[in-house]
């Protein structure tokens, strides 16, 4: 049997759709048929290079303030650049972002600061606008799923 691979959910949910968003991505990702990926979920508060250079895929979840990923999201980056900056190079990566307006500068963000880490985006990023919509747990926990099944068929 092979080792289990790890894929970090790394996600700022302050509120109840946020939270129903995370729930869904976990959802997908943990779904029963795949058996040799291990999911974990850190807030952003509680994450630190080691989980970050321990993981063999992460997905990133923001929300979109002001035209920016959430402070705590990018307070990850901030705190954890240089402890990843050399050892994540080709991470396999996906994001999404609640985004009450467009997403645009969010999305800019995420990937200018990935591109430093040189991680590697696999999915299209999924930007949830406007109002909420139930479409949006479902396009997560889609996410979820992609992601662990193919880091467990060594797509990724």
């Amino acid at each position: 049997m092979s080792e289990k691979k790890t894929l970090l959910i790394v996600a700022h949910a302050p509120s109840e759709n946020t939270k129903k968003m995370l729930e869904a991505l976990i959802k997908g990702a943990t779904d029963p048929d795949i058996d040799s990926v291990e999911v974990r979920y850190l807030p952003p508060l509680e994450t630190q290079p080691d989980d970050i250079n321990s993981a063999d895929a992460i997905v990133i979840g923001t929300t979109e303030n002001l035209g920016y990923m959430a402070g705590l999201v990018k307070d990850v980056f901030d705190r954890c650049f240089y402890g990843c900056l050399e050892k994540t190079e080709g991470l396999p990566f996906a994001f999404y972002v609640r985004a009450g307006h467009d997403g645009t500068g969010t999305r800019k963000a995420i990937e200018s600061i990935t591109t430093g880490l040189k991680w590697r985006l696999v999915q299209e990023p999924l930007i949830c606008r406007g109002e909420f919509q139930k479409e949006f747990l479902d396009q997560c926990e889609e996410l979820g799923l992609s992601m662990a099944a193919s880091l467990e068929a060594g797509i990724i």
